[in-house]
């Protein structure tokens, strides 16, 4: 027996009902209003030189990441990604793509899109509420090492 995901207590039918309640299921962050005060006592601080990334920071970026995940919206597992940055050339090309983002202050799109599968949650008693689901995001694995750089690079 298959039951319709409730919100409100009404049955969601259509797509469009279906994909307004799992937005505002999981995305309850977007409407909330920020203090940006803060940002002002950012100005107050002295700037440091961003180093260029290095050779060094993407093998053990990638040193970490699980062979056994599932492949992404590029069809790239981390086991694949780990033979293409044991190539030099490679590697240097992909440090090449980091250190121009940061200079040109962009971020390619391409490393934006992504495939989001709504999966169930395990042991719940019913499935037919948004909260008994769990979101998977899959991002361009490309784009995911770099921002696994970046952000190491920010905490050193």
């Amino acid at each position: 027996m298959v039951k319709a995901i409730k919100y409100n207590n009404r049955p969601c039918l259509k797509i469009n009902n279906l994909w307004h309640v799992l937005h505002s299921t999981f995305n309850l962050a977007q409407d909330h209003n920020v203090d940006f005060e803060i940002l002002e006592e950012i100005s107050n601080k002295a700037l440091k030189e961003w180093p260029p990334f290095s050779r060094e920071e993407f093998l053990k970026a990638i040193a970490k990441c699980n062979n056994l995940s599932a492949p992404k919206p590029n069809k790239l597992l981390w086991d694949h990604l780990k033979c293409i940055i044991n190539n030099k050339a490679c590697l240097g090309k992909i440090i090449s793509i980091t250190n121009t983002c940061f200079e040109l202050e962009s971020w390619p799109s391409h490393f934006k899109s992504s495939m989001t599968i709504v999966i169930s949650k395990p042991n719940k008693e019913y499935y037919n509420s948004p909260e008994s689901l769990q979101p998977i995001i899959f991002l361009n694995m490309l784009g995911k090492l770099i921002e696994k750089v970046i952000s190491k690079h920010f905490q050193f």
